[in-house]
């Protein structure tokens, strides 16, 4: 009960040290204030979590008590605003968040390549056994997730070992973003009390499928989805295949916010349903962007390639402004968009080489979130052996941004 009085009487006054966190900010801008966005509270299932735990995410300002600039969540809620108050839009997304379920507590802190992870089950997407391990967790956080406000549609097993899904309703790209956190939030403290780990590594094990989050998006205006138009190609508007044109042509800058690691880039294999060719498609699996059958009110653009360690702020920042302020290839036609056979990059040093370049990236995240990104997805990447091969590597799990903590690299 004492941190909950603390809450509510310093609310107006709570500050942390920004460079204790791995790239946010320097010793010199270190002190940061957090603003409660009191919209956000909930309360943690008890079952799960214990009792008497709530959750409230925060926005970051300055000293001065201005937006910070590296705040992602801020910048996507005023990017959002701007969009309503301009032109009374809504930004709507859905995630497809895809995990493995491991045996072991902290399994990934532990990894080695020798002996790589274990599976808790060994079915794919029919082993739907009542008492199966990987059934008993889906059930379980899907639970917790119900009682924390998301709109469940789909939970299940994926086409891997040990690989789960738990698909949600769509909504506005604030709360999408945040659902991503809680997501993975409520699958590791699960997993954890049942003595397993939750993984949303890219591809933690070779040779089986890997994990994506495909990123649904749409636009409303006024209540009306404004991707669709009944008489379009795949029943897309002409305002939804220029924000598609937009993701296609600047696919390669935007690429290492789409796949942050070294471990993403294992996933973009052609031979594993890899979503690494830079086209659009309704039925190609393969490409990076997917239109899905819709109707007025499900029509909306999916991109396939986003791994499920990327920032969901960051990533839904730049999805949004890279579809509507991108640069367009006025040469791309409704053929052309479906047989280019041009790739996104491989690795990881091809990724930052384009995202070092881009200027229009420069522009959506500002010149000092550019150089502090880059500077940190570079630091992993000299940490982990420079190539992929077929064995996934110790470096590679241990530095990886969702795996690692500071006292790690410290001694690195």
């Amino acid at each position: 009960m004492n941190y909950k009085k603390f809450l509510l009487k310093s609310h107006d006054n709570l500050t942390f040290d920004g460079s204790s966190i791995q790239g946010f900010s320097v010793v010199t801008e270190s002190d940061l204030r957090l603003v409660i966005d009191w919209g956000s509270f909930r309360w943690l299932p008890s079952d799960v979590f214990g009792p008497g735990k709530v959750i409230v995410f925060g926005l970051i300002k300055d000293k001065d008590g201005n937006s910070y600039t590296s705040d992602m969540r801020g910048r996507l809620i005023e990017y959002c605003d701007r969009l309503w108050e301009q032109d009374k839009m809504t930004y709507n997304v859905s995630v497809e968040c895809e995990g493995f379920l491991f045996q072991g507590r902290n399994a990934e802190q532990s990894y080695n390549s020798r002996e790589g992870f274990e599976f808790v089950s060994k079915g794919g997407y029919f082993n739907s056994l009542p008492q199966d391990p990987l059934k008993l967790f889906i059930d379980r956080v899907a639970e917790a997730q119900r009682a924390m406000g998301f709109e469940n549609e789909k939970d299940h097993p994926e086409v891997a070992p040990s690989q789960f899904e738990l698909n949600y309703s769509y909504t506005d790209a604030r709360i999408a973003a945040d659902q991503v956190q809680l997501y993975k939030l409520i699958a590791r403290q699960v997993a954890a009390n049942m003595d397993m780990t939750a993984c949303f590594l890219p591809k933690p094990v070779k040779n089986i499928n890997g994990n994506g989050m495909h990123t649904n998006m749409s636009l409303s205006k006024d209540g009306t989805n404004v991707f669709f138009d009944a008489s379009g190609q795949d029943g897309m508007s002409e305002f939804a295949w220029q924000f598609v044109d937009r993701l296609l042509n600047n696919a390669n800058d935007i690429c290492l916010i789409m796949n942050p690691s070294v471990n993403a880039y294992r996933r973009l294999d052609p031979a594993f349903e890899a979503p690494n060719q830079i086209k659009s498609s309704a039925v190609d699996r393969t490409s990076m962007v997917r239109i899905p059958l819709g109707n007025e009110k499900s029509a909306r653009v999916e991109v396939r390639t986003v791994a499920p360690d990327a920032n969901p702020y960051m990533l839904m920042y730049c999805l949004i402004r890279t579809g509507l302020e991108g640069q367009m290839n006025e040469s791309l036609d409704n053929e052309s968009r479906r047989t280019r056979t041009r790739f996104l990059p491989g690795n990881i040093y091809d990724s930052m080489r384009h995202f070092k370049g881009s200027d229009f990236v420069k522009e959506v995240l500002g010149e000092d979130n550019h150089g502090k990104f880059v500077e940190l997805k570079q630091s992993s990447a000299d940490r982990c052996p420079k190539e992929l091969g077929t064995l996934v590597k110790t470096e590679e799990i241990l530095f990886h941004h969702e795996v690692t903590n500071q006292y790690l690299w410290g001694r690195f």
